[in-house]
């Protein structure tokens, strides 16, 4: 078995040696790992420790983007080539005891609507989470890790880093390098290094709640070893995570790798794919036996009817799973929280123009009364 253990009272970029924030083909391997061997890697939470048990929102401020999403790794996996399909298996996901959400102003899917901040502690004991600042709430667990990937190649780095630039260019929303907070703090993953904040090809921050213990994640191998890292572990999320946030906490990954040799190429395997024959929550006590779900439909609060645009009706389907938790007696804020944290939204139906239609799922069981 091999390992990578950190330090959890230190951010990344204090040991160095340990992992990295960037997703770059030149950073050098932690550890090698044979096929079917067992892989252990502590892992540090989304902010890197910027956030602790006693901080307020008065502490936002301070946060540093550019350090957000310190990965463990990279783990070289012998035998991975180009053309490659990586078979990483989730063996266990264990967490550490505390955890946040947060809203954070200028992040999240109802950023326009949610510009004040507001933080969540998490107590993680006895698989569930509960908070005081969301009282008579507990969180199922179901503890897995936002982020999972291999590096991309040389000409990846640049496809990718370009068809970034042209979205900013476009008037979109996206992350170009930054060298600030970069780790390896110098060359060329400080200066041309993808940033980790969306997914991509090679995997990353896809967030999948469904890659908890027991799950396998397939991702298709750009250059040799693979160079697998993982991090940005979480307790418990709804689908969607809508606020930016779901219970983030430092864990502890267990893997295993196997080479499915040449399968990407010869399958033209370009995203990844993810499988499981088992729950990914326990049945017993974590999978909700009812719910109550909100509709949402792409029509305008002005009655503007946008057909067939799927984000109008899952910010509908959200606001109004918003309005219902106020009703029951929840703050904007922390029914807001309660969707990132527990909700899951699901696409109901694209075929029945113009109102395709988004559902927001709220567990009942996650009320204690």
């Amino acid at each position: 078995m091999k390992s990578i253990s950190i330090d959890r009272g230190k951010p990344l970029a204090q040991e160095p040696d340990t992992g990295h924030n960037r997703w770059h083909p030149d950073i050098s391997p932690v550890v090698e790992a044979e096929e079917g061997e067992e892989v252990v890697l502590e892992t540090r939470d989304a902010l890197d420790g910027q956030l602790n048990p006693a901080t307020t929102e008065a502490d936002f401020g301070g946060i540093q983007p550019g350090a957000i999403h310190p990965l463990t790794g990279p783990v070289l996996v012998k035998g991975a080539e180009p053309g490659d399909l990586l078979e990483v298996e989730f063996l266990d996901v264990a967490p550490q005891p505390w955890g946040f959400s947060s809203i954070i102003p200028g992040f999240g899917f109802l950023r326009d609507l949610f510009t004040e901040p507001f933080m969540v502690h998490w107590t993680i004991a006895e698989g569930w989470a509960t908070s005081p600042q969301i009282p008579g709430v507990r969180i199922p667990g179901a503890s897995f890790m936002g982020v999972s990937g291999v590096a991309p190649s040389h000409r990846q780095l640049e496809e990718w880093n370009a068809r970034e630039r042209a979205l900013i260019e476009r008037g979109g929303m996206a992350l170009p390098p930054e060298s600030e907070g970069a780790v390896p703090a110098a060359g060329g993953p400080a200066v041309d290094g993808l940033r980790t904040l969306p997914p991509r090809e090679n995997g990353g921050n896809f967030d999948v709640k469904q890659l908890s213990k027991g799950s396998k994640l397939f991702l298709p191998v750009a250059v040799d070893g693979a160079l697998f890292s993982t991090g940005d572990g979480h307790f418990a999320q709804g689908d969607g995570e809508v606020c930016v946030t779901a219970v983030e906490m430092g864990a502890t990954a267990s893997v295993r790798f196997k080479v499915l040799k040449g399968e990407a190429r010869r399958h033209n395997i370009r995203w990844p794919r993810f499988s499981r024959d088992d729950y990914f929550i326990d049945p017993e006590w974590g999978a909700p036996k009812n719910f109550i779900a909100t509709m949402g439909m792409p029509v305008t609060d002005e009655g503007v009817n946008d057909g067939e645009n799927l984000t109008l009706a899952c910010r509908n389907a959200l606001i109004n799973m918003i309005d219902l938790l106020q009703e029951r007696g929840f703050s904007r804020n922390q029914a807001y929280v309660i969707c990132s944290v527990g909700v899951d939204l699901k696409i109901s139906n694209v075929v029945d123009v113009p109102n395709y239609v988004v559902s927001a799922f709220l567990p009942l069981n996650i009320f204690q009364e």
